[in-house]
């Protein structure tokens, strides 16, 4: 090979990768979303996962994309472990599609694919057609760079030194470990069957040498996932675990049936004159009938991945902790699921936030009622509490908004960076009433059974409008409007109990100090009612109603 094949090679290589990539991106963005919303609802029956999981990954052209978007899900307990197992079985379907494409003879039309493509994103100004544009251009320029390495690669045929080499892969072991570690290195199976195929038909290997480094292949490609998982919660390790035991039984399975009957032979039979077609055929027949084998068995993987990776001890659950927000999320760029993951991650994360918020102002309102400041060290622990989730989920926001395309998720992500802010002033007006205690104790201060009613009133119906917001999940318009009017009652309660203080003041039944610390109070009383119809409105964005 000299200079030019292997510059030839290496721009054949560029163009295959930047293709597969730009279709991927183009398919995504064009259904992205729908895709995320079928894979996270319809996964409860072991079938229509395998189905959605395959349709999915064959959209996207990408297995790895379906895994990592899978462990996103679990981590966030958007999706159970089992639910996992039929979502990975399918997505190793669908990755075969790819390589089927690569297979039919559709090098001549490819130039014109991309042309086409490129007209769709420079010409037409309707944003959906700029996507339809990225597929087609994609899928032209993926065939571009699949002759250049075919051409490129065809000199190899003549080296004594690479035939040699690459005989070493009919040995199953070093063909599987091949196989795996290159793909592992470029993270993809779907481009390093491509690059087997273009292997294949420049004649330097056939499929009684390259099935192995195939199988490899479907190894190697659990890396992408594996890395996603670092950081991640065990049940979402458990799902790498899981996409690792379904291709190495494939592979010990595959491999040893290919060893002891002719099956390679036979699939070089069915299509003798297209190389390329021979490693698809073998790609899709590895993963379905593994599939078909394994999908009885799915719930004993997840039992088996269980065991493999067992919980850990009891965790010291009162430190301060994200549960449902875990760095890998923030620290990677954009991928297919990151929306809903996101979203799923921070309503949760929010939810909890708010269930503290709320306990503190019903504790607070009670340790007035009571008179005593005993509650004030808990209600101020679970304050800092409630000023950590604030600081960590604003920065996860901040982080994940700059990767969000979509409009409506967006406007959704922002709001949930105005509700954060609001749960964190609740519970500085929560703090704020419990403090009154140490005044009501060190000045002696008490107040009448009408001003105790009046609190509990105060605090019931707190408790009925935060009961409301607890599930963070989009209001309608029915429920928005029991918030606001809830935060009208509040208003109307505020003015009324100003006046009933007012009249016990003249009456000399409550003193100036009580009376000054009670008109505080109602004061955090209104805010607090304020804040919960800020954080209604937020949630009703996105409303279908």
């Amino acid at each position: 090979m000299n200079v030019t094949d292997l510059l030839g090679l290496l721009g054949g290589l560029a163009l295959f990768l930047y293709g597969m990539q730009m279709m991927s991106a183009g398919l995504e963005d064009a259904a992205g979303n729908r895709m995320k919303q079928i894979l996270e609802r319809l996964t409860a029956n072991r079938f229509l996962g395998v189905a959605v999981g395959a349709g999915i990954t064959a959209v996207i052209q990408s297995s790895s994309a379906t895994t990592v978007m899978v462990v996103g899900f679990v981590n966030s307990g958007m999706m159970t472990l089992k639910q996992a197992v039929w979502i990975i079985m399918g997505a190793n379907i669908g990755t075969t599609i790819t390589g089927q494409l690569i297979a039919l003879d559709v090098g001549a039309l490819a130039p014109l694919f991309a042309f086409v493509g490129v007209v769709f994103i420079v010409f037409v100004k309707k944003v959906i057609f700029h996507h339809y544009g990225q597929i087609i251009a994609g899928l032209g320029i993926l065939f571009i760079g699949m002759e250049m390495m075919s051409s490129a690669m065809m000199p190899l045929r003549d080296s004594a030194a690479f035939v040699d080499l690459v005989s070493n892969f009919s040995n199953p072991f070093i063909g599987i470990l091949a196989g795996a570690v290159f793909t592992a290195l470029i993270q993809s199976s779907s481009a390093s069957v491509g690059i087997l195929q273009a292997l294949a038909v420049s004649g330097v290997i056939g499929l009684p040498t390259a099935v192995y480094v195939l199988f490899g292949q479907n190894i190697g490609t659990c890396i992408t996932a594996v890395l996603a998982s670092i950081g991640t919660s065990r049940n979402a390790k458990r799902t790498t675990v899981i996409h690792l035991m379904f291709n190495i039984i494939g592979t010990a399975l595959f491999t040893a049936v290919c060893m002891a009957t002719p099956l390679t032979a036979f699939m070089v039979s069915l299509t003798p004159d297209n190389p390329a077609a021979q490693i698809a055929n073998m790609h899709t027949l590895f993963n379905i009938v593994t599939t078909l084998l394994l999908l009885p068995f799915g719930t004993y993987l997840a039992e088996l991945a269980t065991k493999i990776l067992p919980d850990r001890g009891a965790e010291d659950t009162d430190m301060m902790h994200l549960a449902y927000i875990h760095p890998m999320e923030s620290s990677k760029d954009h991928q297919i699921g990151s929306s809903a993951i996101v979203i799923g991650s921070v309503r949760r994360e929010l939810g909890r936030m708010a269930s503290m918020a709320a306990d503190n102002v019903s504790r607070s309102f009670q340790a007035v009622i009571d008179g005593t400041p005993d509650s004030l060290p808990q209600v101020e622990e679970t304050e800092e509490y409630i000023d950590f989730l604030n600081k960590e989920i604003s920065k996860y926001i901040s982080h994940s908004i700059a990767f969000e395309a979509n409009e409506k998720d967006s406007a959704l992500i922002s709001a949930f960076f105005k509700i954060s802010g609001n749960l964190e002033r609740i519970g500085d007006h929560a703090v704020n009433i419990c403090e009154y205690t140490k005044r009501m104790q060190e000045k002696r201060i008490s107040f009448s059974e009408q001003a105790k009613n009046e609190i509990s009133q105060m605090q019931a119906v707190c408790a009925s409008s935060m009961k409301l917001l607890l599930s963070m999940e989009e209001l309608s318009v029915s429920i928005l409007s029991e918030v606001a009017a809830l935060e009208q009652k509040i208003d109307d309660m505020t003015d009324l109990f100003r006046q009933n203080q007012f009249k016990r003041m003249q009456k000399g039944t409550c003193s100036d100090e009580a009376c000054i610390l009670y008109s505080e109070m109602l004061t955090d009383f209104e805010r607090i009612g304020d804040h919960m119809l800020n954080i209604g409105q937020e949630l009703a964005l996105s409303s279908p109603e």
